[in-house]
């Protein structure tokens, strides 16, 4: 689907608020502007505990979560519809099953979340921040849409659909040992250039790898080059070169 001339309100309000935008070559700005205005067509924005949608919100969450598709071909969420925006950090249940079969809910505060059947929740503050900062490894819209990336295959497990079955073996080789290798470091209370929280399963390890692959290139690919090959392979895309 082709898109219609971008706005140059739009890519103002990009520029001013999504560093990374700033950073792209031109061919991939205007490709990413094509694949934001299909994103805006055909998505549903909800704004949540009385927060207001303008259009700042849908452009800095859709440029964010097109940038992870600049690379890749016939991909564009195809099973998202929906897209839920809060205030600030909101409240979400938790259900966990402890020893013996008992099961808990709990509370927590979230940033964000994605769900298989089509939906993910962001919190604007976050999203906000995220777009702005775009050297700390750490963004809410690229984690939860990485995850989407994951669930299309069916559930979120650290292995999204590749370009092709010979890749499948050495992405699972790579991404087992570099996601054990990140347990180890946090276990031991090392520094890493990932967030500690990708230690905590094979899905988080991929959408904070993700994060890290777009905000922190250069420092990933020095710290861990066999995984920015593979993510690089993946997206299609080698952020090291944008600025």
């Amino acid at each position: 689907m082709q898109a219609a001339e971008f706005p140059a309100s739009d890519e103002s309000i990009l520029l001013e608020g999504f560093a990374l935008y700033r950073c792209l070559p031109k061919p991939l700005r205007a490709k990413l502007q094509n694949h934001i205005k299909v994103f805006l067509d055909e998505k549903h924005f909800e704004g949540c505990m009385g927060f207001e949608l303008t259009q700042e919100v849908k452009l800095l969450i859709a440029a964010q979560a097109c940038l992870l598709l600049l690379g890749k071909e016939n991909t564009e969420y195809t099973t998202l519809k929906s897209i839920l925006v809060y205030p600030d950090t909101y409240q979400a249940k938790r259900t966990e099953m402890a020893p013996g079969g008992v099961v808990t809910e709990t509370q927590q505060a979230v940033l964000g979340q994605s769900w298989e059947r089509g939906t993910v929740a962001l919190s604007w503050k976050s999203t906000q921040r995220g777009a702005a900062n775009m050297h700390d490894g750490r963004n809410v819209v690229l984690h939860e849409f990485a995850h989407q990336l994951d669930q299309a295959t069916g559930q979120a497990n650290g292995l999204p659909k590749l370009r092709s079955a010979s890749r499948y073996a050495a992405w699972k080789r790579v991404m087992s040992e570099e996601y054990e290798r990140l347990q180890d470091r946090v276990e031991s209370g090392r520094r890493t250039v990932m967030d500690a929280y990708g230690a905590t399963h094979p899905a988080e390890f991929f959408a904070v790898a993700s994060e890290c692959f777009f905000e922190k290139p250069e420092q990933l690919k020095r710290a861990r080059p066999a995984l920015y090959d593979q993510l690089q392979l993946f997206y299609q895309q080698d952020p090291s070169r944008y600025c």
